[in-house]
């Protein structure tokens, strides 16, 4: 029997988006909650944003995985956390291009172009950091039994 598989990109780019996308319905729920008090816990998200979440946090992995044992802990939670602003930044405009971006920061005091904004840098700070040494630790350490071939051979003996 062959080793266990890590996951593919594909399954890891699915675990980081699902991720991202729960974080950020708690986020806005807890904001709305806080600002109004309003106990059924609304939270608000774009589809965009899975695919969003899920290409900012393979590239956190690959920081990760390239850095780990050269730069450290803090350095990399600083440059995790410049990342998601360029990629916040970046799908925004991308998005704001095509009259599609559902988020607009342009009522907070340290915005920049309505599209990030300083106030919320300590959340996605601490949110890298949970990142890395919770999501990505875990997620690279996950490995499939099975490859889909042997899958295959056990469904038609089973059959």
């Amino acid at each position: 029997m062959e080793p266990p598989a890590p996951l593919g990109i594909l399954s890891r780019l699915y675990i980081y988006a699902i991720h991202g996308y729960v974080c950020e319905i708690f986020f806005t729920a807890t904001l709305d909650f806080i600002g109004s008090g309003d106990w059924r816990f609304r939270g608000i998200t774009s589809i965009w944003a899975l695919f969003i979440y899920g290409a900012a946090m393979l590239g956190v992995e690959r920081m990760y995985l390239s850095l780990r044992s050269r730069w450290g802990f803090i350095p990399r939670a600083l440059l995790y956390t410049l990342w998601v602003y360029m990629c916040e930044f970046s799908s925004g405009w991308l998005l704001q291009c095509v009259g599609a971006c559902p988020w607009d920061y342009s009522h907070y005091p340290y915005n920049y172009a309505g599209l990030v904004t300083l106030e919320y840098a300590p959340f996605w700070f601490i949110g890298c950091i949970i990142l890395e040494k919770v999501l990505i630790w875990h997620t690279l350490r996950l490995r499939l039994d099975q490859t889909w071939e042997t899958q295959k051979k056990n469904l038609k003996k089973d059959n």
